[in-house]
This record gives structure tokens, sequence and C-alpha cells, in this order.
């Protein structure tokens, strides 16, 4: 009994890994891409990092202005109870970082 269920359990596993792939396959290598330039001449992914790059620094410095601003809020409120605003900063604050974590992901 033991061992049809070792052997049901092994064939489950080789059909999950077999669905799956052995190694789960990379995207693109930068060097696969194709060279492609914009008119001005400059490389597109080169312009594409420089944008997000910036976008980037904008969202960073957005992330502080909103925490610095939930820090007072919170230093604020002296009856232990967060607001609706606080609420609101925190969900924000999240949805930045996970813009950037994103964009810093990609590459």
């Amino acid at each position: 009994m033991k061992l049809r269920i070792a052997a049901i359990l092994a064939a489950l596993l080789a059909v999950c890994l077999a669905s799956y792939g052995w190694q789960r396959q990379r995207p693109d290598e930068p060097s696969d891409r194709p060279d492609v330039r914009l008119p001005n001449g400059k490389h597109q992914s080169d312009e594409i990092l420089r944008a997000e790059h910036q976008k980037n620094l904008e969202d960073a410095a957005e992330l502080i202005k909103l925490s610095e601003d939930l820090k007072a809020e919170l230093e604020k409120n002296e009856a232990f109870v967060l607001s609706l605003g606080a609420i609101k900063k925190t969900e924000d604050i999240e949805k930045l970082a996970k813009r950037v974590r994103s964009r810093i992901k990609r590459y």
C-alpha cells in the first residue's frame, strides 16, 4: 500500500515538473534584442532606461513627501487612533513603492 502511494506521488511530481518545466525560461537577454535606434541616433533601450530612472527618482521624492506627511499626521494624533487620511497615505505609499519595484525588476 505504501509503495502504491509513493508511486502515485512520484507520478504526480513528474507530471507537475513536466508541466512547469525543469527550469524557468529567462526573459530575453539584452544582447538578444535588436539594436533599435531612434531618429536622433540614440539607442531606444538607453532612452527607455533613462526615462524609467527619472520616473523612479520622481516617485522616490513623492514617497519621501508622503512618508513625512504620514509621520506628521501620526505624531499629531494623540488618541492613538488612525484617521482615514493616514490610511489613504499608507495606501498611496504602497502603490508608489510597488510601481518603483516593478520598474526596477524589469531590468
